[in-house]
């Protein structure tokens, strides 16, 4: 608008021109608005049975992986909550978008690290909170925690709840050594630096009792390892699927302070946090028949 033209004044022109610059000056603050909040997620990791040297506290400092769960959250821009207290599932879990577990056997029973259990009814609320919509991540023991009833060395006729939820179950594991990772799911987040396949040196998990429906995104390759342990075919390492709304992520690796570190399982990591958080989407049909026909065979021990 012209505020020489006799029609209009200089106060008028103004006074839409302050209007103009207000608006423009308020953009920024709208888009600053609508970015949405940071997930937060859970740590859990109190150990019922074994206490893992990544979990542990030394004279109340945060563990190893605690400490490397901040870093993570400032770097990827997620909130990040640890504890051992397994009264938190009884009340305070629901502030949470999602939870990680790095945790040992039946969390409702005491022992262990002597930390405050879970109560069955934190048990209860947990798994109802996962079908509802919340995100799980399970690193490496995570699979070794409420096990199914009978011989934890075969296949389980009754599973346990969480194990279903989870997908599959810790059996045992031999010496640690290097082993290979074979992608079976490239376009899995996170899966960009992994290649076609990656070697690792871990303390390798050897499970069983695979949830049918999951998403193989690693599968352990057996050829060459030593111990009775691994003398089976190739079976799942890492997957994804749905557990009713909510989102599941397992790997077997995490063991190791020095895997931790590793640049190939933080993109991993933290490609399936991310999905199960609904910060990224992936098609994850299920394809455990496909890539590890063979996984229900387990070794003989």
């Amino acid at each position: 608008m012209n505020p020489s033209h006799p029609l209009v004044s200089r106060r008028s022109w103004i006074q839409q021109s302050a209007i103009v610059s207000g608006a423009l000056l308020a953009a920024p603050s709208l888009a600053s608005a609508a970015k949405p909040a940071p997930k937060k997620l859970l740590f859990y990791c109190r150990s019922a049975g074994f206490e893992h040297s990544v979990v542990k506290r030394n004279n109340g400092a945060p563990s190893y992986a605690e400490r490397m769960m901040d870093e993570f959250a400032k770097k990827y821009g997620f909130e990040v909550t640890s504890t051992k207290d397994g009264r938190i599932f009884d009340k305070d879990y629901e502030a949470f978008d999602g939870f990680l577990f790095y945790t040992t056997e039946d969390l409702t029973k005491p022992g262990g690290d002597k930390e405050p259990p879970m109560t069955a009814q934190g048990k209860k609320n947990f798994l109802e909170a996962i079908a509802a919509g919340k995100g799980f991540i399970g690193s490496h023991c995570a699979s070794d925690t409420f096990h199914s009833p009978g011989d934890r060395t075969k296949a389980s006729a009754e599973i346990d709840p969480y194990i279903q939820m989870i997908g599959g179950e810790f059996i045992r594991h031999g010496r640690q050594q290097n082993a290979t990772m074979r992608v079976t799911s490239k376009n899995f987040p996170g899966l960009d630096k992994a290649g076609d396949e990656f070697t690792l040196h871990e303390e390798w998990y050897s499970l069983k009792n695979f949830n049918p429906d999951m998403h193989v995104i690693l599968v352990q390759e057996t050829k060459g390892m030593q111990d009775k342990d691994y003398d089976r075919p190739p079976y799942p390492a890492t997957w994804a699927r749905k557990h009713g709304k909510g989102r599941v992520f397992y790997t077997s690796m995490g063991h190791r302070e020095d895997v931790w570190a590793n640049p190939v399982f933080e993109s991993i990591f933290i490609g399936g946090l991310r999905w199960a958080l609904q910060e990224v989407d992936a098609e994850i049909p299920g394809n455990l028949a496909q890539v590890a026909p063979e996984a229900s065979v387990l070794p003989k021990l």
